[in-house]
């Protein structure tokens, strides 16, 4: 409970800092509404219609309000509801995230334990600096050497774009789908890999392994029966960092392959000075990185009962 009231008070600061950040951008809102020429008349009546003539206060109490009723308004150009277009756009952007993040945790956690236990033989010390040179990429350089690749010379996959009737067809989705997923798990696994590693070392190097192996124990038995849970409490702390960095981060991928994602809603919101898109779109994302963060405390207890011991000893 208390956990999830520092959920709300975080996601209450957020909307405060969104609000303030927006209204600190050069400009307008009304601006995206105006011709050129437009005579005083016209840029009152715009301001009127989307509300940026009244003051501050009052703007802020209708943004947090319309928040409380999950009504997160109407866009200036398209005149459709901004949370509609949210949620068609999460249909995109949220299985590319999971999709990535279940290939990378399949990727990166054999192999990191595999480097660890392995460390002095040639492969694992392969293994770490493959992941070294995989963390120095840029995420679009990725995207654009595996269009080359898969899309331009071997024809296998699209080089872009995303299904007209969406989920109608999943297969044609996860087709479309698979690129952007390889890219994205690809960065994601090689940074994951390193975290992976050095919890099992330490794991390795604990007492109660070197106990459990005295004790009659083979080493692999003591590792899964020992080792896995203990070294899976920090791991798990980073794989919610690296779910929320990757679905923030999908707005390059989005943009690389041109998917109708979050990401290219916001940057379109941007161009177009669409202030009720914006701030959808980063009210949302806020509200998903908390979410996370929040899931990751709790299975990080559930998995370690000395972290729920000492939150009740604090408390």
């Amino acid at each position: 409970m208390r956990r999830f009231v520092i959920l709300l008070f975080s996601l209450a600061i957020a909307s405060v800092v969104l609000f303030v950040l927006l209204r600190l951008l050069p400009g307008d809102p009304a601006s995206s509404l105006i011709a050129v020429g437009a005579d005083a008349e016209q840029i009152a009546a715009a301001r009127r219609q989307v509300g940026s003539d009244l003051p501050l206060f009052q703007q802020f109490i209708q943004f947090v309000s319309g928040l409380a009723r999950f009504d997160l308004g109407t866009s200036f150009i398209s005149r459709t509801s901004v949370a509609d277009e949210i949620f068609a756009r999460l249909t995109v952007t949220v299985p590319l995230t999971l999709m990535a993040f279940c290939l990378a945790v399949v990727i990166a956690v054999p192999l990191g334990i595999i480097a660890a236990v392995k460390s002095d033989k040639w492969y694992g010390a392969a293994i770490s600096t493959i992941s070294q040179l995989g963390i120095a990429i840029p995420v679009f350089w990725v995207g654009i050497l595996l269009v080359a690749m898969f899309a331009v010379n071997f024809r296998i996959f699209p080089s872009g774009g995303f299904p007209h009737g969406g989920w109608a067809n999943p297969g044609a989705v996860i087709h479309a789908l698979a690129l952007p997923t390889l890219t994205i798990a690809i960065v994601m696994s090689a940074s994951l890999l390193r975290y992976v590693r050095a919890a099992t070392l330490d794991v390795l190097g604990s007492d109660y392994l070197r106990t459990a192996r005295a004790m009659g124990s083979g080493f692999t038995e003591a590792l899964l029966r020992h080792g896995l849970r203990n070294g899976a409490v920090p791991v798990v702390s980073i794989l919610g960092i690296e779910l929320a960095t990757t679905f923030l981060g999908a707005v390059v991928v989005e943009r690389v392959f041109t998917l109708p994602g979050l990401g290219s809603m916001l940057l379109l919101a941007i161009e177009q000075r669409d202030y009720p898109n914006m701030q959808g779109v980063l009210f949302i994302s806020t509200l998903i990185v908390l979410l996370v963060g929040f899931a990751a405390d709790i299975i990080q207890r559930l998995i370690d009962p000395r972290l729920r011991g000492t939150r009740r000893g604090d408390a």
